[in-house]
Parts: C-alpha cells; structure tokens; sequence
C-alpha cells in the first residue's frame, strides 16, 4: 500500500465519510454537529446543521442524505491527541434518522422510534437495493450506567421502522453483504463482528441462546492489545473492513471469520471508511481524534453503494 494522504483537516470528530463521484466527500463532524462537505481541493464547508450528534451518514434512494443522529455527546479533550466522546450531551433528548437536502440544507426528522420506545444512539446506516435503511443504536452512555441499543430498519417510505434485534450492546457499523442477504453489525465494546441472515424487508433469521440477540457471531477480536470496533465497509469480495479503535486500523475480516489483514492507521480513533475513486480501490477513513479525513490505496475493490449517483 501507498502511504496515507490527507484529504482534509481541521475537523471535529468527523465520520460518516461518502466519496461522491465528482471528488468531493460529505462527512458529519459530531463535534461541531453538522453535516459537512469537503470539495475536491480540501476545502471545508457547512451543508446542514442538524445538531445533536449526527452520526452515521448515506445517500438515500432520492440522492439526499441520511444522517443516524445520536442526539449528542459531550466531548473531552486528550492531550497531544485531539477531542473524544465522552458521555451523553447535557441538552440531549432522543436520538433520531434524518433526510437532509444537501442543496438547501434542510433537515427533515423521518423518525425518533418506536411508538413505546424512542431511539437512544442512531450511531450507522446502510441503504439497500430497495432504499430501505437499516441502521444501528449504540445506546447512550452516562457516568454511571447506559441504555442498551438495537438494530432497526426504516422502510423506503420511512413511514415503517422495526425493531430487527434488541438488546445489542454498542451497536455501532453495519453494512450488506454483495448479494444482500446477510447484515453485518460490528459491536463496540466487545470488538466483536455479528451476522444476520436476511429473511424479508426489516426481517431477520434468529440464531437462539447464547447469542444474545439473535446474530450468529463472525469474528471476536483477540490477543492483548485492546481493541473496540467502530463503523465498517464492505469489499467486493465480501470481505468486512472494521474500523478499529484503540490500536488504531482497520481489520479486514472474511464472511467466514478469518482476520484477512490489518492496516495500521496513525490514529486511536480510526472510526469510518468508505471506498471511492474511478476502481474504487481507494479507501477513504475518518482519523477522528486528529480530525482528519485520509486516503490510502487499497489492494481489493470496494462493494459499489447503491443510489451513489442520484440527485435530490
């Protein structure tokens, strides 16, 4: 692999990158709480201001956005490494899925939960071949205890959300198999990389106890280093990209759970990655802590998003 190049910096906790065709990227930084555009030549401007903690971010059926918001964190700053989230905000009040224009900025609440449960932490989401969103709840952390997350599923419409498993500790990346038939879900805290079969629309097999939630498990990390897992991408080749916190990288996992590869990236906080350019052989990936978005050639292609093209 070449070396890391960076494409932007200067930003607050950014994630979420999408690698648009004309060179340009949309990221959110959660710090700052907006949805961002980064142009071709690095420059940096605001697209929305959602507020919160947007989070997650895709490109829908109708080419807006679509932003998994957390309602927020508060921020702690590490000496000589740059802003981390902490616990949850002080005006927090639900976490919630967006569709946001990128031409007006606009921002359009398309859910906060369930009738008899609201959304906690909307933390990562993934557009199918239908426009339907599936996406994960990290929960909310506080000093001294947390909520529990879950996976969920917004119909194309986003007039229908379901409840697809529950309870996930730290549900934090997700993404689709090449075929779409399996879901994967990438947990945080246990550094552990979950499968589910798909069955229907927002419908998934469930695996019995001891799986916790239904999900077959693919991959636990291991070793002595610590690690945790954050969003994830997948490769054409249906090879899972996790990025991972603490050790800094991304590790590279077969559907069948073996570790392919892991990519050391200059960062604690390697959050997100994404594919791009003309073969898609270019990974894009969020440095958080230093609040950089880099680029580093890849040695596989990446899966091609659907609706990448669309415009709003």
């Amino acid at each position: 692999m070449n070396a890391i190049r960076t494409i932007a910096s200067g930003l607050l906790f950014p994630e979420g990158p999408v690698a648009m065709p004309d060179g340009s990227f949309y990221v959110v930084e959660i710090a700052r709480r907006t949805v961002s555009r980064i142009a071709p030549d690095g420059t940096v401007s605001v697209v929305a201001t959602p507020g919160g903690g947007p989070n997650g971010l895709a490109i829908g059926k109708d080419g807006a956005l679509y932003v998994c918001n957390n309602g927020g964190f508060e921020f702690v700053h590490e000496p000589g490494h740059g802003l981390r989230p902490a616990w949850q905000a002080h005006d927090y009040v639900c976490g919630r899925i967006e569709r946001v224009d990128p031409r007006t900025g606009a921002v359009e609440v398309l859910t906060r939960g369930l009738p008899e449960k609201k959304l906690r932490g909307p933390n990562d989401l993934v557009v199918d071949r239908t426009g339907a969103i599936w996406f994960t709840d990290l929960g909310k952390r506080r000093p001294h205890d947390l909520d529990w997350g879950g996976i969920y599923w917004l119909s194309p419409d986003g007039k229908e959300i379901k409840e697809v498993a529950y309870p996930v500790l730290t549900a934090n990346g997700i993404g689709l198999s090449p075929d779409e038939t399996v879901l994967y879900v990438a947990e945080t805290e246990g550094a552990r990389l979950w499968a589910f079969d798909i069955t229907g629309p927002g419908e998934v097999k469930k695996h019995p106890w001891p799986s916790p939630h239904g999900g077959r498990l693919v991959y636990q990390a291991g070793g002595r280093a610590f690690k945790r897992f954050d969003s994830l991408a997948v490769e054409a080749s249906g090879n899972i990209c996790v990025a991972t916190l603490a050790t800094g990288g991304i590790s590279v996992i077969s559907p069948e759970g073996e570790l392919v590869d892991f990519v050391p990236m200059p960062d604690a906080m390697t959050t997100n990655i994404c594919f791009g350019g003309p073969d898609l052989r270019t990974a894009y990936v969020t440095l958080s802590l230093s609040g950089r978005l880099v680029a580093i050639d890849w040695p596989r292609p990446g899966l091609p998003l659907n609706f990448l093209n669309r415009r709003p």
